[in-house]
Protein backbone atom coordinates (compact mmCIF):
# COMPACT_ATOMS: atom_id res chain seq x y z
CA UNK A 1 0.00 0.00 0.00
CA UNK A 2 1.56 3.58 -0.98
CA UNK A 3 0.82 6.19 1.51
CA UNK A 4 0.77 9.74 0.64
CA UNK A 5 3.33 11.32 3.92
CA UNK A 6 2.63 14.92 2.73
CA UNK A 7 -1.05 14.28 2.91
CA UNK A 8 -1.45 12.62 6.37
CA UNK A 9 0.97 15.11 7.49
CA UNK A 10 -1.09 17.59 6.33
CA UNK A 11 -4.49 16.54 7.69
CA UNK A 12 -2.62 16.09 11.26
CA UNK A 13 -1.28 19.73 10.84
CA UNK A 14 -4.74 21.12 9.29
CA UNK A 15 -7.56 18.90 9.77
CA UNK A 16 -10.64 19.08 7.65
CA UNK A 17 -13.56 20.12 9.57
CA UNK A 18 -17.41 20.14 9.63
CA UNK A 19 -18.64 23.10 8.06
CA UNK A 20 -21.59 23.17 11.01
CA UNK A 21 -19.89 22.43 13.80
CA UNK A 22 -15.93 22.53 13.23
CA UNK A 23 -15.71 18.96 14.82
CA UNK A 24 -12.66 17.50 13.22
CA UNK A 25 -13.84 15.22 9.59
CA UNK A 26 -13.15 11.08 9.70
CA UNK A 27 -11.10 10.16 6.33
CA UNK A 28 -14.75 8.85 4.95
CA UNK A 29 -16.07 12.02 5.63
CA UNK A 30 -17.20 15.17 3.58
CA UNK A 31 -17.28 18.58 4.14
CA UNK A 32 -20.26 17.39 7.10
CA UNK A 33 -19.42 14.90 10.08
CA UNK A 34 -22.29 12.54 10.49
CA UNK A 35 -23.59 14.12 13.54
CA UNK A 36 -24.35 17.33 11.55
CA UNK A 37 -25.86 15.10 9.20
CA UNK A 38 -28.43 13.37 11.34
CA UNK A 39 -29.27 16.41 12.83
CA UNK A 40 -30.73 18.19 10.06
CA UNK A 41 -34.39 18.99 10.05
CA UNK A 42 -34.91 16.89 6.87
CA UNK A 43 -38.57 17.20 5.79
CA UNK A 44 -41.32 15.10 4.32
CA UNK A 45 -42.66 17.73 1.76
CA UNK A 46 -41.64 14.60 -1.06
CA UNK A 47 -43.80 12.40 0.36
CA UNK A 48 -47.28 14.64 0.13
CA UNK A 49 -45.95 16.82 -2.69
CA UNK A 50 -48.82 17.88 -4.75
CA UNK A 51 -50.51 19.23 -1.42
CA UNK A 52 -48.53 20.93 1.32
CA UNK A 53 -48.03 24.30 2.65
CA UNK A 54 -45.63 25.39 0.18
CA UNK A 55 -47.97 24.47 -2.83
CA UNK A 56 -50.09 26.80 -1.63
CA UNK A 57 -47.77 29.43 -1.65
CA UNK A 58 -47.57 29.05 -5.06
CA UNK A 59 -51.39 28.96 -5.96
CA UNK A 60 -52.13 31.45 -8.86
CA UNK A 61 -48.55 32.10 -9.03
CA UNK A 62 -47.47 29.34 -11.75
CA UNK A 63 -48.88 25.68 -12.42
CA UNK A 64 -46.51 23.87 -11.04
CA UNK A 65 -47.36 19.96 -9.85
CA UNK A 66 -44.67 19.34 -7.25
CA UNK A 67 -43.25 21.08 -4.70
CA UNK A 68 -40.85 20.10 -2.23
CA UNK A 69 -37.77 21.14 0.31
CA UNK A 70 -35.31 19.00 1.33
CA UNK A 71 -34.77 21.19 5.02
CA UNK A 72 -37.08 23.51 7.08
CA UNK A 73 -35.55 26.32 7.50
CA UNK A 74 -35.05 28.22 10.68
CA UNK A 75 -33.70 31.25 12.08
CA UNK A 76 -30.17 30.91 13.54
CA UNK A 77 -30.87 26.90 13.19
CA UNK A 78 -28.56 24.53 11.01
CA UNK A 79 -30.14 24.97 7.69
CA UNK A 80 -29.39 28.44 8.17
CA UNK A 81 -26.25 28.09 9.27
CA UNK A 82 -25.57 25.77 6.15
CA UNK A 83 -27.60 28.04 3.76
CA UNK A 84 -24.57 30.72 5.41
CA UNK A 85 -21.84 28.17 4.41
CA UNK A 86 -22.87 27.47 1.10
CA UNK A 87 -24.03 31.04 0.01
CA UNK A 88 -20.76 33.02 1.45
CA UNK A 89 -17.85 30.62 2.58
CA UNK A 90 -17.04 29.52 -0.60
CA UNK A 91 -18.58 26.28 0.08
CA UNK A 92 -20.06 25.02 -3.75
CA UNK A 93 -19.05 21.04 -2.67
CA UNK A 94 -21.67 21.40 0.33
CA UNK A 95 -23.84 22.96 -1.93
CA UNK A 96 -23.62 19.66 -4.22
CA UNK A 97 -23.03 16.87 -1.20
CA UNK A 98 -26.24 18.44 0.00
CA UNK A 99 -27.66 18.13 -3.58
CA UNK A 100 -26.71 14.63 -3.68
CA UNK A 101 -28.30 13.75 0.27
CA UNK A 102 -31.53 14.92 -0.77
CA UNK A 103 -31.46 12.97 -4.57
CA UNK A 104 -30.49 9.52 -3.42
CA UNK A 105 -33.55 10.67 -0.46
CA UNK A 106 -35.75 11.19 -3.82
CA UNK A 107 -34.67 8.34 -5.29
CA UNK A 108 -35.58 6.11 -2.21
CA UNK A 109 -38.94 7.68 -2.67
CA UNK A 110 -39.70 6.45 -6.48
CA UNK A 111 -38.70 9.64 -7.90
CA UNK A 112 -35.89 8.25 -9.66
CA UNK A 113 -38.29 8.51 -13.25
CA UNK A 114 -39.96 11.37 -12.68
CA UNK A 115 -37.91 14.39 -14.81
CA UNK A 116 -36.14 14.64 -17.60
CA UNK A 117 -33.84 17.19 -16.67
CA UNK A 118 -33.10 19.89 -13.66
CA UNK A 119 -32.79 23.40 -14.22
CA UNK A 120 -31.07 25.49 -11.45
CA UNK A 121 -32.68 29.27 -10.78
CA UNK A 122 -29.97 31.05 -12.31
CA UNK A 123 -27.95 34.10 -10.68
CA UNK A 124 -26.90 37.43 -12.47
CA UNK A 125 -23.67 37.42 -14.28
CA UNK A 126 -22.26 39.92 -12.01
CA UNK A 127 -22.89 38.12 -8.72
CA UNK A 128 -22.13 34.76 -10.38
CA UNK A 129 -18.68 36.38 -11.03
CA UNK A 130 -18.26 37.29 -7.62
CA UNK A 131 -19.35 34.97 -5.75
CA UNK A 132 -17.62 32.23 -8.33
CA UNK A 133 -20.20 29.72 -8.37
CA UNK A 134 -24.58 29.42 -8.30
CA UNK A 135 -25.13 27.83 -5.54
CA UNK A 136 -28.66 26.30 -7.13
CA UNK A 137 -26.85 24.79 -9.92
CA UNK A 138 -24.51 23.18 -7.42
CA UNK A 139 -27.39 22.04 -5.52
CA UNK A 140 -28.99 20.87 -9.18
CA UNK A 141 -25.85 18.81 -9.99
CA UNK A 142 -25.77 16.98 -6.73
CA UNK A 143 -29.54 16.12 -7.49
CA UNK A 144 -28.78 15.18 -10.65
CA UNK A 145 -25.82 12.74 -9.90
CA UNK A 146 -28.08 10.66 -7.73
CA UNK A 147 -30.93 10.35 -9.78
CA UNK A 148 -28.76 9.94 -13.26
CA UNK A 149 -30.30 12.92 -15.23
CA UNK A 150 -28.65 16.32 -16.60
CA UNK A 151 -28.10 19.71 -14.69
CA UNK A 152 -28.88 22.06 -17.76
CA UNK A 153 -28.55 25.75 -17.76
CA UNK A 154 -31.87 27.12 -19.52
CA UNK A 155 -32.57 30.05 -17.68
CA UNK A 156 -30.79 33.05 -18.21
CA UNK A 157 -31.06 36.21 -15.31
CA UNK A 158 -30.98 39.05 -17.75
CA UNK A 159 -31.36 41.90 -14.59
CA UNK A 160 -29.93 42.27 -11.19
CA UNK A 161 -32.31 42.99 -8.88
CA UNK A 162 -33.21 44.47 -5.09
CA UNK A 163 -32.47 42.05 -2.70
CA UNK A 164 -36.05 40.12 -1.96
CA UNK A 165 -35.56 40.76 2.27
CA UNK A 166 -38.25 42.72 3.91
CA UNK A 167 -40.51 42.65 1.03
CA UNK A 168 -43.94 41.91 0.21
CA UNK A 169 -45.66 38.89 -1.57
CA UNK A 170 -46.61 41.24 -4.63
CA UNK A 171 -43.19 43.18 -4.11
CA UNK A 172 -41.33 40.17 -4.36
CA UNK A 173 -43.31 39.39 -7.66
CA UNK A 174 -42.76 42.91 -9.04
CA UNK A 175 -39.44 42.57 -7.96
CA UNK A 176 -38.74 39.52 -10.34
CA UNK A 177 -41.72 39.17 -12.28
CA UNK A 178 -39.62 39.75 -15.71
CA UNK A 179 -35.77 39.47 -15.24
CA UNK A 180 -35.75 35.56 -15.98
CA UNK A 181 -35.98 34.05 -20.05
CA UNK A 182 -35.40 30.37 -21.32
CA UNK A 183 -32.81 29.38 -23.21
CA UNK A 184 -33.15 27.06 -25.91
CA UNK A 185 -36.71 26.04 -26.49
CA UNK A 186 -35.98 22.61 -27.49
CA UNK A 187 -34.43 21.31 -24.15
CA UNK A 188 -37.85 22.36 -22.62
CA UNK A 189 -40.70 21.48 -25.04
CA UNK A 190 -42.04 18.30 -23.74
CA UNK A 191 -39.68 17.74 -20.92
CA UNK A 192 -40.53 17.00 -17.42
CA UNK A 193 -38.47 19.28 -15.57
CA UNK A 194 -37.21 20.09 -11.72
CA UNK A 195 -36.90 23.68 -10.97
CA UNK A 196 -34.33 23.88 -8.48
CA UNK A 197 -33.38 27.09 -5.72
CA UNK A 198 -31.88 27.71 -2.74
CA UNK A 199 -34.61 28.59 -0.47
CA UNK A 200 -37.86 29.30 -1.11
CA UNK A 201 -39.93 31.87 0.92
CA UNK A 202 -42.76 33.50 -0.81
CA UNK A 203 -42.32 31.52 -4.55
CA UNK A 204 -42.12 34.52 -6.43
CA UNK A 205 -38.54 33.79 -7.74
CA UNK A 206 -39.51 30.16 -8.66
CA UNK A 207 -42.61 31.49 -10.04
CA UNK A 208 -41.17 33.58 -12.61
CA UNK A 209 -38.38 31.03 -13.26
CA UNK A 210 -41.60 28.27 -14.20
CA UNK A 211 -43.12 31.29 -16.37
CA UNK A 212 -40.20 31.62 -18.41
CA UNK A 213 -39.89 28.02 -19.47
CA UNK A 214 -43.64 27.24 -19.64
CA UNK A 215 -43.39 29.66 -23.02
CA UNK A 216 -42.05 26.67 -24.71
CA UNK A 217 -44.28 24.34 -23.21
CA UNK A 218 -42.89 21.40 -21.07
CA UNK A 219 -45.23 18.87 -20.30
CA UNK A 220 -44.86 19.60 -16.14
CA UNK A 221 -42.73 21.45 -14.08
CA UNK A 222 -41.84 20.81 -10.32
CA UNK A 223 -40.10 22.55 -7.78
CA UNK A 224 -37.46 21.79 -5.18
CA UNK A 225 -35.75 23.92 -2.86
CA UNK A 226 -32.53 23.45 -0.70
CA UNK A 227 -34.72 24.93 2.48
CA UNK A 228 -37.71 26.23 2.93
CA UNK A 229 -39.82 28.07 5.78
CA UNK A 230 -41.92 30.85 6.76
Amino acid sequence: MRFNYWTDFLSLVFPETCCLCNRSLFPFENELCKICIAALPVTNYHLVSEDNDLKTKLLGLAPVVKVMAYLRFSKKGLSQNLLHQIKYKNKPALARLVGLQYGFLLKEAGFDDNWTEIVPVPLHRRKREIRGYNQSEQFGHGIAEALGIKCKRLLLRNQATETQTNKSRIDRWKNVSEVFEALNGDDIRGKRILLVDDVLTTGATLASCAHALFKYQPEQIDLAVLAAGD
